[in-house]
């Protein structure tokens, strides 16, 4: 199997027969969409207003042949654009495995998706999809295909925000995200992919959620996200991943291709 980088926690997973394309933001990557990105993050306007350029997912996989799904993990603006609903008219046969605050906030209608909430699940006989917790909104995924385990952390991380809150105020997100990787842990003791937030905006104790996340949960390749554009910052969570005995995937740009 292969997983392509897309952009911020946008990924693809590509297999034999299908494509599972995951959280996508936007195709590609220039001066533009890290603006557009940073007015998202800011919450100043809506993905809707911002400009589309083709890249991979356009020009490539959504004209792989064999089966589609498109996950969302949230309805936050970087994790879901309503773009991905237009794509059934290239694609009738897709399949849209959403988070249920999507539906609760009007970003799609009932008939459009798959709808899921923790401790749920969609499986056929290529996929299986769990939803498990978030520390914000939505869920995360772990994914089951060709037998290997994937996870997509979606927003779950330990937003401690150290620097800016009291001692309880982020010990209390800390207690809230050790929760729900024990929650992942009762289910799974061992994962062959993660994809994870190393954020560098959380401040100098940035890699703490991601050293609590593979302590934990016995991960076999780890691949940060939602850092978008500060690269160096997340690939250097590589030292403490190796120390783990991980193989750490360096994110250098979008369209990057993994073999897993």
């Amino acid at each position: 199997m292969e997983l392509t980088y897309i952009y911020h926690s946008g990924f693809a997973l590509s297999g034999d027969g299908f494509t599972v394309i995951m959280d996508y933001y936007r195709d590609s990557e220039d001066g533009q969409a890290q603006a557009d990105l940073n007015r998202l993050m800011d919450g100043t306007f809506s993905n809707q207003e911002a400009g589309m350029p083709e890249g991979t997912v356009h020009s490539e996989l959504l004209r792989r042949p064999g089966k589609l799904y498109v996950l969302a993990s949230h309805f936050h603006p970087d994790h879901f654009n309503k773009e991905v609903l237009q794509w059934r008219e290239q694609r009738p046969d897709i399949i849209y495995i959403f988070s249920k605050d999507i539906l609760r906030h009007r970003r799609a209608q009932k008939e459009d998706a798959v709808w899921l909430k923790k401790g749920e699940e969609y499986k056929d006989e290529t996929l299986s999809v769990r939803a498990f917790g978030s520390t914000d909104v939505g869920v995360s995924f772990l994914l089951q295909a060709s037998g290997k385990k994937i996870f997509h952390a979606g927003d779950l991380n330990n937003w401690h925000w150290m620097e800016e809150s009291t001692e309880q105020e982020w010990k209390g997100y800390e207690k809230n995200f050790l929760h729900e990787v024990d929650n992942l842990y009762d289910y799974t003791h061992e994962l062959d992919v993660a994809m994870f937030p190393v954020d560098p905006r959380l401040g100098r104790e940035y890699m703490r959620g991601p050293e609590q996340f593979v302590k934990r949960i016995k991960t076999n390749i780890f691949v940060p996200m939602h850092f978008a554009p500060d690269y160096g910052k997340a690939n250097a969570f590589r030292v403490l991943a190796e120390a783990y005995g991980i193989h750490f995937i360096e994110i250098k740009y979008p369209g990057q291709i993994i073999k897993i």
